[in-house]
């Protein structure tokens, strides 16, 4: 009896071994080497076909200090529903497998990524800096001015400017004070349209309205326009440490999210430059009822990323890019979390 019921038994386990086997097969990871070029957006858009996911890996690789710190030979094993950087001991060891290791899984480059800027996204005026003029009329005194009307500026010939020149067209909204030291920050700006001059007079001119986002009405503040406002920004590297505080949005709301605009408290003034990307974090306070003096910090929250499209001295304006959980005004911004 014994006998007739274990071959039955035996029977079925050498049948499931293929199928395990086979399941075991499906959870190993492929083994991808890093080339010339590859970003952690970029692998994370190749392989898991989501190029927001990258964010996840900083807090479960410590190695990683920085989104665009990834290098030749180093390598990243793909999941299907993640990547984990291989950790490697130290430098030399890194530069003896840019030299030995070959790239065994993918031949294409990962292609960079490019953030746009599109010319709506405002900016803060900082205490001291003026606009170039102002629209101080509309034609016939409307209020309410959109594409195709006629203005009259307090920009002449005297300020060294002729028909055919454009101005970009901003609404200054209230100051912005920072979040913790109080301190004004400057005037925040509001795109609503471009203007190009058409009859320039001593002190003034007038004016045709070329485009619009909002509506325009007399008061509002003239910047030359760039030439190409619509441009691209590619992530750069930090040159030196930084670190700071979101002090606004552009929408004013007080939960931000991924792709919203922000308005930060470092310039060029600190060494930020368009294109560098900051972590978004937050400090956990320790709770000395359990940790009794024996936990002085504990690791800070990891919120999320942005990237830097445009600086002034002491400001910035920047994309959210990246939101893990919600972020606030007055939310740290550093180049590593600790």
């Amino acid at each position: 009896m014994k006998t007739k019921h274990l071959i039955p038994l035996l029977l079925a386990l050498f049948l499931a071994l293929p199928f395990r086997a086979q399941a075991l097969d499906q959870n190993e990871p492929t083994i991808y080497v890093i080339k010339k070029g590859d970003t952690l957006w970029g692998l994370s858009e190749r392989f898991i076909k989501d190029p927001n996911y990258w964010p996840n890996m900083w807090s479960k690789n410590s190695q990683i200090t920085n989104p665009h710190f990834i290098y030749p030979g180093q390598k990243v094993r793909i999941f299907p529903d993640r990547l984990e950087i291989v950790p490697t001991p130290n430098s030399k060891t890194a530069a003896a497998q840019q030299k030995t290791i070959k790239p065994d899984i993918v031949q294409e480059v990962a292609e960079e990524k490019l953030f746009p800027i599109r010319g709506n996204e405002g900016f803060l005026l900082e205490n001291g800096t003026k606009p170039f003029g102002s629209i101080i009329s509309g034609h016939h005194d409307r209020v309410l001015i959109g594409v195709d009307d006629m203005v009259y500026t307090d920009i002449g010939a005297i300020n060294g400017v002729k028909g055919g020149e454009k101005f970009a067209i901003y609404k200054a909204e209230s100051a912005v004070s920072h979040p913790l030291t109080s301190e004004i920050m400057g005037k925040k700006i509001v795109p609503l349209g471009t203007l190009q001059l058409t009859d320039v007079e001593r002190t003034a001119s007038r004016a045709i309205i070329t485009r619009n986002y909002q509506e325009i009405s007399p008061g509002s503040y003239l910047l030359p326009l760039r030439e190409n406002p619509r441009r691209e920004v590619a992530l750069k590297m930090a040159t030196i440490d930084l670190k700071g505080y979101i002090v606004e949005s552009a929408t004013g709301t007080g939960i931000i999210a991924d792709g919203d605009i922000v308005y930060i408290d470092l310039g060029s003034n600190h060494g930020a430059e368009p294109g560098n990307m900051l972590y978004v974090v937050r400090d956990v306070k320790v709770d000395q009822r359990y940790a009794e003096g024996r936990v002085e910090r504990l690791p800070q929250e990891l919120l999320g990323a942005l990237v830097i499209l445009e600086t002034g001295k002491k400001t910035a304006t920047a994309l959210v890019v990246k939101s893990i959980d919600a972020i606030y005004k007055g939310d740290k911004i550093v180049t590593a979390p600790k």
